[in-house]
């Protein structure tokens, strides 16, 4: 019998294919979704309301995060609220900042002011989560995201910011911590143990996770060394003549 992982965390799927998201909600661990501009590129999506439309109806209970697209805050609030009333289990995606670098932390407060649920994302500082949580309206369920991989892909190690962030909002039982931009399995156990409310994980990663939960060292150099044999018969290569 296949080991099937459990755990603390709230893991949510981060893509834009809805077949792929069907596929994956299959598994009782995921119990949410989020999605943004470049993974709706990426799967091809031409039509952004009609998609968000299909994943709500598709997903009514579970929690979405749909992103806003402008730059300019009276657009983006007619945006975010277009998007809030899709459905009650949709958070609006407000990123902290804009293309020319303002801050969005009064938008942040109008919408959620509003009763909009907001997702502040791309946020990789401190600052830049203590500015969210002051901008948020006390009693408005919220995510505050913090990108923990891509601050990791700086080549800084990432465990203070993800340490602070998680004293910061564990002062406001209504906001949850999200791990963003997870690059690998051990991520969701890092996230975990540090407190984290969330992470969002690429379906290849909930996919590997799957299939290699519960493998011993053992397990591991054999898959690998069968997997090498596979190849060598694949190319035809040899090294003696």
């Amino acid at each position: 019998m296949v080991a099937t992982p459990t755990f603390k965390i709230k893991i949510y799927s981060d893509g834009a294919d809805l077949s792929d998201m069907q596929a994956i909600n299959k598994n009782d661990f995921v119990t949410g979704f989020t999605t943004n501009p470049s993974l709706l590129k990426k799967a091809g999506v031409t039509n952004y309301l009609e998609f968000a439309k299909k994943t709500v109806a598709t997903f009514p209970d579970e929690p979405i995060s749909f992103e806003v697209f402008s730059n300019d805050f009276p657009t983006m609030e007619k945006e975010a609220h277009l998007l809030h009333d899709l459905g009650k289990n949709v958070y609006v995606k407000v990123p902290i900042r804009t293309t020319d670098g303002q801050s969005t932390a009064e938008l942040i407060h109008n919408l959620t002011a509003a009763g909009v649920q907001v997702n502040v994302t791309a946020i990789a500082t401190t600052d830049q989560v203590a500015e969210s949580l002051a901008a948020i309206e006390p009693g408005t369920p919220s995510i505050v995201s913090i990108f923990v991989g891509r601050v990791a892909d700086t080549g800084a190690d990432p465990r203070p910011f993800v340490e602070e962030s998680v004293a910061l909002t564990a002062k406001r039982d209504e906001v949850e911590l999200l791990w963003a931009s997870t690059r690998e399995i051990n991520n969701i156990y890092q996230a975990q143990e540090a407190g984290v409310d969330i992470i969002t994980v690429p379906p290849a990663i909930i996919a590997k996770l799957v299939s290699h939960f519960g493998q011993t060292g053992d397990d591991v150099t054999m898959n690998t060394v069968k997997g090498f044999e596979a190849d060598i018969k694949a190319t035809g290569l040899h090294i003696l003549g």
